[in-house]
């Protein structure tokens, strides 16, 4: 009869757990990669004894190295701020801007405040109306829309335009990686349309949208769908384009064996395009999402809509001395929103596809 080493034992299930526990860590590394957490996998991995000088060398330079190189610009602007003098007085420093973000948060707060006083003055008078026998009245908030309100604004005007250029894109890219004569037909429209400025198809979208609505009583306000469609003009080439190259550069043996099977279209481009070209079509939506975000604010800002693009043109009218310091918080927001909207996209394209492009 055999016996069992208890020390042995022991050791084998330390072993097991700690396989276990880099199995999680190694599946986790897949969404932190996604989050722009990366830094995390190491620290973990040398929390749990995995070689900590090799993890340390990985955690260096994913999490110490930009850390460093934000500090440095942190100290930079500082340094560099003070001695820029500009008709609104010096250019605030990194103190400064957190402090208008601060007090644009207790803006935010005390008009919601504001907000909720409003309607519950407007919820009694009705509640008396009633008791007299009267129709209630419908009173609308008037008051400034927060800080919040116009970055929300933004969210989903960007997302309304993307949605829309993404519908009309990928149909259109399919069409034109499948057939060349559809690729003849749009390129010439492609090559003349995509470098257009948002600048100068605003003017034209803006006159079509007012002929066609006469009023802001429809379903989405005027200003929404000006930028909106703007977004779309400006947005939907990335995806067209990386949709076309992505569906042309299908493995021709695929191509033979939807033949030799005799698919239909509908089931060769569901089967077989949107698979194989899925890769190339999150690229071009990537890139479609930072074109439209960038290009909303520039919309914003000339035609006066609701979003962040409006509040940055105001400050800068506004020309007090805070003016300056909230133009920064707006133009930090943007790019942090901007990295964001990336991440989704990116973490989208990792659950429907293969392909490891950060």
């Amino acid at each position: 009869m055999t016996t069992v080493d208890p020390n042995f034992a022991q050791s084998a299930e330390r072993e097991a757990r700690r396989a276990r526990l880099f199995t999680r860590i190694n599946a986790a590394d897949k969404w932190f990669q996604v989050l722009g957490l990366a830094w995390l996998t190491p620290l973990l991995k040398a929390a749990a004894g995995d070689n900590p000088r090799a993890q340390m060398k990985d955690i260096w330079r994913l999490l110490a190295v930009p850390l460093l190189a934000i500090c440095a610009f942190l100290l930079l602007w500082a340094t560099l701020a003070p001695k820029v003098q500009t008709s609104l007085g010096a250019v605030p420093g990194p103190a400064q801007v957190w402090q208008e973000t601060v007090n644009l948060h207790k803006d935010a707060m005390a008009k919601g405040e504001a907000k909720a006083e409003f309607n519950a003055k407007v919820a009694q008078l009705n509640e008396r109306r009633v008791e007299q026998g009267k129709e209630p009245i419908q009173r609308a908030y008037t008051g400034a829309p927060t800080y919040y309100q116009q970055i929300w604004t933004s969210i989903q005007t960007v997302f309304f335009g993307f949605l829309i250029a993404t519908v009309v894109a990928v149909p259109l890219g399919i069409a034109a990686g499948l057939s060349p004569t559809a690729n003849a037909a749009l390129n010439p429209l492609i090559q003349i349309f995509k470098p257009v400025s948002p600048l100068a198809w605003l003017p034209i979208v803006t006159m079509i949208v007012s002929a066609l609505a006469a009023s802001n009583d429809g379903l989405l306000p005027k200003s929404f769908v000006i930028s909106a469609v703007t977004v779309t003009l400006c947005s939907l080439w990335p995806t067209l384009i990386n949709t076309a190259l992505g569906v042309a550069s299908i493995d021709k043996d695929l191509v033979n064996v939807s033949k030799v099977l005799k698919m239909n279209t509908w089931t060769k481009i569901t089967k077989l395009v949107l698979p194989s070209a899925l890769p190339l079509i999150f690229t071009g939506l990537r890139l479609s999402l930072g074109v439209g975000w960038m290009v909303l604010i520039a919309a914003e800002m000339l035609a006066q809509n609701p979003g962040l693009g409006k509040f940055v043109w105001d400050e800068f009218q506004n020309g007090s001395s805070s003016s300056l310091a909230k133009i920064m918080v707006a133009v930090l927001t943007i790019g942090v929103i901007g990295f964001l909207l990336d991440r989704v996209m990116y973490a989208l394209q990792s659950l429907f596809t293969f392909t490891n492009n950060r």
